[in-house]
C-alpha cells in the first residue's frame, strides 16, 4: 500500500484520528506514521505543545503509534521557526496572512506551505515517496468543514485522504471520541499570533493569557514599524483595520461584532486541526 502518514496538527480533529487509530477504526488500516510539523516552540500556541507532549505522545506510545515531530531545517541543519523568520533583524518577510489595512482581507501567505507542507513533504521523500510511488497523507478535516477539503494543489509525491470525511464525523463527534477515550479536550491548534484567529479567540487570549496576547501585539507592532520605514501601509492581525490592542481592549467581556473571521480559515487542513 506504500507509505501511509497523517498530518497531525495537535488539535481536536487530529487527536480524534489518533484515538481512532488506536481503536483500529480508521479506513484502510489507518496510518503508519503521524507527523507533527512543529513550526517552532516560540511560534506554536504553548497549550498545543503541552497537549502534544503531555497527552498525545504518551497516548501514542502506549498504543504503539508512531507520532513524531518534524521541523523546518536550514541547509546547515539548524532549525528555522516561523517566529524567527518574522522577527529576524532586517527581514521584510511577511509569511503569515496579515490583514491589509485598506480592505481587511488577508495578504499572501507562505507559512503553511513552508513550515507544514514542505516539511512533511521532505520527510516523505526521504522515506521513499515519489511520483511513481506516492505516499498517502491523511488530513484531519471533519464533515462540518468539508469546504476546506481539496483546497490546495496536491504534490506529485502524495495522495491526500480525509479519514474523518470518510467516516462522516463532525467536530462534535471528534470531541466525543476524545472524551470517551479518557483524554482531556485539546486546544485549537495554530500559532499564537495567527491572523486567522477568530475575534473570540483573541478575546479569550487577552483575558486568560494576557502575556501571550501582548507577545502577539508586539509582533504586530514590529511588522508595522518595518513597514513605516519602507513607506508602506500598516497591516493588522484582525480584519478591522486597527491594532490588536484596540480591537480587543483590556478588560472587555464581549466584543461588539460577530465571531466570524471574515473569510473562512486556513484551507489546507494542516493548521486548525
Amino acid at each position: 500500500m506504500g507509505l501511509r502518514t497523517f498530518s497531525y496538527g495537535g488539535g481536536v480533529q487530529s487527536n480524534a484520528v489518533l484515538v481512532l487509530q488506536a481503536q483500529g477504526k480508521l479506513p484502510d488500516g489507518g496510518f503508519d506514521h503521524f507527523l507533527f510539523s512543529n513550526v517552532g516552540d516560540d511560534s506554536e500556541h504553548p497549550e498545543t505543545l503541552r497537549y502534544v507532549r503531555e497527552v498525545a505522545q504518551p497516548f501514542a506510545k502506549a498504543h504503539g503509534i508512531d507520532l513524531r515531530t518534524v521541523f523546518r531545517r536550514r541547509r546547515d541543519g539548524s532549525t528555522e521557526t516561523l517566529y524567527g523568520r518574522l522577527t529576524k533583524p532586517g527581514s521584510r518577510s511577511l509569511p503569515i496572512p496579515v490583514r491589509m489595512g485598506d480592505t481587511g482581507a488577508p495578504g499572501t501567505r507562505s507559512c503553511t506551505a513552508d513550515f507544514k507542507i514542505r516539511v512533511i513533504g521532505k520527510w516523505l521523500k526521504e522515506h521513499g515517496a515519489s511520483a511513481d510511488d506516492p505516499a498517502t497523507v491523511g488530513i484531519g478535516i471533519s464533515l462540518d468543514e468539508i469546504h476546506r477539503a481539496n483546497a490546495r494543489r496536491v504534490e506529485p509525491y502524495e495522495r491526500i485522504v480525509y479519514p474523518l470525511l470518510d467516516l462522516k464525523l463532525r467536530r462534535t463527534d471528534c470531541l466525543r471520541i476524545i472524551a470517551d477515550a479518557g483524554l482531556p479536550r485539546p486546544p485549537r491548534s495554530a500559532c499564537f499570533f495567527c491572523p486567522m484567529h477568530r475575534p473570540g479567540t483573541w478575546l479569550d487570549m487577552r483575558r486568560e493569557e494576557p502575556e501571550l496576547f501582548e507577545r502577539a501585539a508586539r509582533i504586530e507592532d514590529l511588522l508595522n514599524e518595518r513597514r513605516e520605514e519602507l513607506g508602506k501601509d500598516h497591516v493588522f492581525f484582525t480584519r478591522f483595520g486597527k491594532p490588536l490592542r484596540d480591537v480587543v481592549p483590556e478588560g472587555v467581556e464581549t466584543l461588539p461584532f460577530g465571531d466570524d473571521p471574515g473569510d473562512g480559515s486556513c484551507d489546507s487542513g494542516h493548521c486548525f486541526t
